[in-house]
């Protein structure tokens, strides 16, 4: 979208009664919102994924000793991974029967989880024949996409 005509967006937005725009022109999508159509005592909270905090080290501080690496044991097996980011639930439903346990036997196309992501239920189904070795994610923890789910032997 030009800068021409976003910026004259802005100024309609700004100068009206309007306190939220949204315009799609082709495959560009832009949404202006007044920061003044926001009642009084409402915080907007901004999600914090990404950011990192850095501080300078003081002078008067000892340095920090080295922590030792961790050895993380390399799963043996197939790794099913996350094909998106979403929300991870081991059932159908609250209080469900979980679709596999550690030590069950699957086939390949039986569904291990569901990934719910902006209200959608996925069905991540098993891509090999196996004995279902490792869960590695909890019930209704957030992942991320290519982040392990289970191990399959």
């Amino acid at each position: 979208m030009d800068l021409r005509k976003l910026k004259t967006l802005i100024d309609l937005v700004a100068e009206s009664d309007i306190a939220e725009l949204e315009v799609t022109e082709g495959e560009s999508k832009v949404r202006i919102v007044k920061s003044s159509a926001m009642p009084q005592g409402q915080m907007m909270m901004m999600p914090q994924q990404g950011v990192q905090h850095y501080a300078a080290p003081s002078q008067h501080a000892p340095a920090p000793a080295a922590p030792a690496p961790a050895v993380a044991a390399e799963p043996t097996g197939h790794v099913v991974k996350s094909p998106m980011v979403g929300t991870f639930y081991r059932s159908s439903a609250p209080g469900a029967a979980a679709f596999v346990e550690v030590g069950q036997n699957i086939k390949e196309g039986d569904t291990l989880c569901i990934i719910e992501a902006m209200k959608l239920l996925n069905e991540i189904d098993a891509d090999v024949t196996g004995v279902v070795t490792k869960i590695l994610v909890e019930n209704g923890q957030p992942v991320e996409f290519g982040q392990p789910l289970f191990v399959i032997g």
